[in-house]
């Protein structure tokens, strides 16, 4: 089993959250949510959820992520859809990525089923324009 880099042994759920937020933001994510789900599921502490405006674009998050993610030495559990590019799992244990083509995301509604969950706001390093 490959060792997390000592740097991130102690990387919390939100911390992980928030790279792979940024990570997404970076490639153009669009509606991206973060939500603490702490107390409230059993499988996860945050879920981040995102859309993207193709399969393709999908699939290209979903790979920014995971890139990012590996760099700091964390391996994802199990990744799901990635081939057809319309809802991609990214399971990171205590942070489970959501990645939906953006009619899916409409469809399966994940933010309505967690409504009761806190958002976590985001902080991009990046400042745009109003």
């Amino acid at each position: 089993m490959k060792k997390v880099h000592k740097d991130f042994q102690d990387m919390s759920g939100l911390e992980l959250a928030r790279l792979a937020a940024l990570a997404a933001l970076d490639k153009k994510a669009e509606d991206l949510v973060v939500l603490d789900v702490r107390g409230m599921s059993s499988i996860a502490d945050f879920y981040v959820i995102m859309s993207g405006r193709s399969t393709r674009h999908v699939q290209g998050l979903a790979q920014a992520v995971d890139v990012a993610l590996r760099h700091k030495n964390v391996k994802d559990g199990n990744t799901e859809g990635l081939n057809e590019g319309h809802w991609v799992l990214l399971d990171y244990n205590d942070v489970i990525v959501h990645i939906f083509y953006s009619e899916d995301r409409t469809f399966y509604d994940i933010e309505g089923l967690w409504h009761d969950a806190p958002r976590v706001k985001i902080e991009s390093d990046v400042s745009v324009p109003e």
